[in-house]
């Protein structure tokens, strides 16, 4: 991947727009971020696209649900983190 779309990838957008290094939650919020989970229902499935990408069984449409995934989580990971930062910095 070259650097512009590695720039403009959905994650990279994702943390520019989060700024998960900056605590600007009240805590209340973070909290709430960091209840976040996927459903049983969504890590069994990505854990089945990553067991048949490791076999090298993935259709294409299995790939862009497997990355669909892998942002999603990576979102997630992003809010999580913008949480725990505000809520040490309001301790």
């Amino acid at each position: 991947m070259n650097i512009l779309s590695d720039k403009n990838s959905s994650t990279a957008i994702w943390q520019r727009t989060i700024q998960p290094s900056r605590g600007t939650l009240d805590p209340a919020a973070a909290r709430a971020l960091l209840r976040l989970r996927l459903s049983a229902r969504d890590l069994d499935r990505a854990d089945a696209l990553a067991d048949k990408a490791s076999r090298g069984e993935l259709t294409e449409e299995d790939a862009r649900e497997l990355e669909n995934y892998r942002v999603v989580g990576t979102s997630l990971e992003f809010l999580k983190s913008k949480a725990r930062r505000a809520l040490k910095t309001a301790q």
